[in-house]
């Protein structure tokens, strides 16, 4: 009875703290709490030292030069502090891998769960620390250079920080679960597929807006007190959709591997 009712009391806490450090809003803290019971329900203190590691990075680096990612932030429709529909699209597979383990435990639930969250934090490093590049980043659609802070572009220090925050995931879960070298290789790689599917959706998929007011490109359907016109994408693919179908699609595609090959 003391480790469950340890677990909750750590996943209140930390969802508590984020709350309180502005992290997360009122809502982002109660989908973390929800994501970290279904964690701990279904893997233990040892999935959530994984999820806890995912979000403590991903919220130290957004913090980590702040001031200068300011501008790139006008561009999204969110800013750095998550709301729910930012916590779920980042560990809602992640939950889900949690709760179909409890019911029906197998190490293919696990592979997902820990395949789902090196995609996740893949593309938050990507993000977070690509965006201080020191040269505009190129699109995937067109090649060519385009202002920083847009999906579905690439740049050298994000592709580097994409790999470095997939394989850090890659690396925990061999440290703390029994997988093997090869499994672990798999998280690592998959991670990082996530990611690349993310920047292509991003790219061609994803809805972006010109206000009509300043002429910016944003990702926000309001910009200057004014709606602003879909110029590219899907209206319904805003940035929470393609992070959350990344990181589904990468755990099924390493859910797949992981099947036929090992």
């Amino acid at each position: 009875m003391l480790e469950p009712l340890f677990i909750s009391i750590f996943i209140l806490f930390t969802a508590a703290a984020g709350y309180y450090f502005r992290l997360l809003t009122l809502s982002g803290s109660i989908a973390a709490f929800i994501i970290g019971a279904a964690t701990g329900w279904g893997f233990g203190l040892y999935g959530l030292l994984v999820l806890g590691f995912f979000f403590a990075s991903s919220s130290i680096w957004s913090k980590f030069k702040g001031h200068k990612k300011e501008i790139f932030e006008k561009k999204h429709a969110k800013g750095s502090r998550r709301d729910w529909q930012q916590v779920a699209a980042n560990g809602g597979t992640a939950a889900i891998a949690s709760i179909l383990n409890l019911l029906m435990p197998s190490p293919v639930w696990l592979m997902a769960f820990l395949i789902s969250l090196a995609a996740a934090n893949s593309d938050t490093w990507a993000s977070e620390i690509g965006s201080l590049n020191k040269k505009p980043p190129l699109s995937l659609r067109t090649w060519k250079p385009i202002e920083t802070g847009t999906s579905g572009a690439v740049s050298l220090l994000g592709t580097f920080a994409a790999i470095a925050g997939s394989f850090a995931i890659a690396l925990l879960s061999l440290m703390l679960f029994s997988v093997s070298f090869y499994e672990a290789l798999l998280i690592g790689i998959f991670g990082f597929a996530g990611n690349l599917i993310d920047s292509i959706l991003g790219a061609f998929f994803q809805a972006e807006y010109k206000c009509l007011v300043c002429s910016a490109n944003v990702e926000k359907t309001e910009h200057c007190g004014q709606p602003a016109s879909l110029i590219k994408g899907r209206r319904f693919a805003d940035n929470d959709f393609v992070n959350f179908f990344s990181g589904l699609a990468s755990a099924l595609l390493g859910m797949f591997i992981y099947i036929i090959c090992i």
